[in-house]
């Protein structure tokens, strides 16, 4: 049984008239008819009683009616409340970051995005390298800044936000940690960490396989979290390029943090789950490119055009 013919049966049982429902329907009371005739075919019993003065339903007809009437109104509740969630702005967005300074940036997004959209919440909770996929797509986050190339199938990327540029870094102690700066050919000389449950690709985009001069790089312990990684590097067991604003975001006393002068950009984009795009999404990221475009923060440089 259809929709459509659901919904003609249906009104028809309210109407108890052929042409009002043709007319309530927008369909030729022919359409009425037939479908009818139909349902009676599949059912193998008459659903109305039909005479040249009435139209009644017959006790089989009444109990269809009963059967599927909170079905249906269930079923045009659940479009009506999904419709609703897909290009309205209201309810709740959760909201994700990896990084330090970002939480920050996206209080003041949030604070933006609330003043346009003030039916919608925005929660915005901190997310690690090791799960932010999982957390993704098991829908407990809705969309999360991130600062890694993504190529999944089933995940939406905005336009790159903003860049930065990276700083390596090291242990205090370290003895890169005097330098002024350093290059990418310097990654050879001790162990770089790796975040946890990286896929290769995504972890390329943050550490190269191998130096420009082609030296392999060694990768050392992993990490899932911003603060695991900082005390790794402190203890001296491993070095990891971080944004350039963990120079002021990030000080502590055991890491020292030094530019890389030959590259190493970091790109920030918005991710989701394609199947779970909606208008709240798509306002939080013109929110997003808004803020960045006015941000006296130098660090927070939007990207041309």
């Amino acid at each position: 049984m259809e929709r459509r013919d659901i919904e003609i049966f249906l009104a028809l049982a309210d109407e108890l008239h052929f042409g009002r429902t043709a007319e309530r329907l927008h369909v030729s009371t022919a359409r009425v008819s037939q479908t009818i005739k139909k349902l009676e075919r599949q059912i193998g019993a008459a659903l109305f009683e039909r005479t040249s003065r009435r139209v009644a339903l017959t006790p089989i007809g009444r109990r269809l009616d009963e059967d599927l009437r909170p079905a249906h109104q269930q079923i045009l509740e659940g479009i009506e409340r999904a419709i609703a969630a897909g290009r309205g702005i209201d309810g709740t967005l959760r909201v994700g970051f990896i990084g330090t300074a970002v939480g920050q940036l996206l209080h003041e997004v949030a604070a933006t995005f609330h003043t346009r959209h003030s039916a919608c919440q925005v929660e915005i909770v901190e997310a690690r390298y090791s799960d932010f996929l999982a957390v993704l797509r098991a829908d407990e986050i809705d969309v999360i800044l991130v600062p890694v190339k993504v190529a999944e199938p089933d995940i939406a990327c905005s336009p790159v936000l903003f860049r930065e540029a990276s700083v390596l870094a090291v242990s205090a102690r370290h003895r890169l940690a005097r330098r002024d700066s350093v290059s990418l050919e310097d990654f050879a000389r001790d162990k770089v960490l790796r975040p946890r449950s990286l896929p290769d690709y995504m972890d390329e985009s943050l550490v190269p396989r191998k130096t420009p001069a082609g030296l392999p790089i060694e990768r050392g312990p992993e990490f899932s979290t911003v603060q695991e990684m900082l005390s790794l590097i402190g203890a001296g067991l491993g070095m990891f390029p971080v944004p350039a604003h963990a120079g002021k975001y990030d000080t502590r006393p055991d890491v020292a943090y030094i530019p890389i002068r030959d590259g190493l950009v970091r790109e920030r984009v918005f991710i989701w789950r394609t199947t779970a795009e909606t208008n709240r999404i798509r306002a939080f990221t013109r929110a997003a490119r808004d803020v960045v475009a006015t941000s006296p923060n130098p660090l927070l440089a939007p990207v041309p055009g």
